[in-house]
């Protein structure tokens, strides 16, 4: 039997890493890798995931507060609205 045969599988794939290489020297060509470039940096992403948060909850406000309650939605901006409700919640 060959070596290959007895070899593992590991060490099968040692040999074939290794031919790869020796072909790689003799031809001076290196097989090109896949580098990943970026269009967005890391800090612009987490800048537009708060800005998207903050509107998402802008929006939610408006809504819950002029659509489904029946108020203004322009209401729901305004510090008043929020004094309001902490007067009712503390009982003044």
């Amino acid at each position: 039997m060959t070596e290959e045969v007895k070899a593992s599988s590991r060490q099968q794939r040692r040999l074939e890493k290794e031919e790869v290489n020796k072909k790689e020297t003799v031809d001076n060509t290196k097989p090109t890798k896949w580098v990943q470039i970026r269009m967005f940096p890391i800090w612009l992403r987490i800048l537009i995931v708060i800005a998207l948060f903050c509107i998402s909850a802008i929006a939610g406000l408006m809504i819950g507060y002029g659509v489904i309650g029946d108020g203004e939605p322009k209401d729901a901006l305004k510090w008043e609205t929020y004094q309001h409700i902490i007067d009712i919640k503390d009982g003044k």
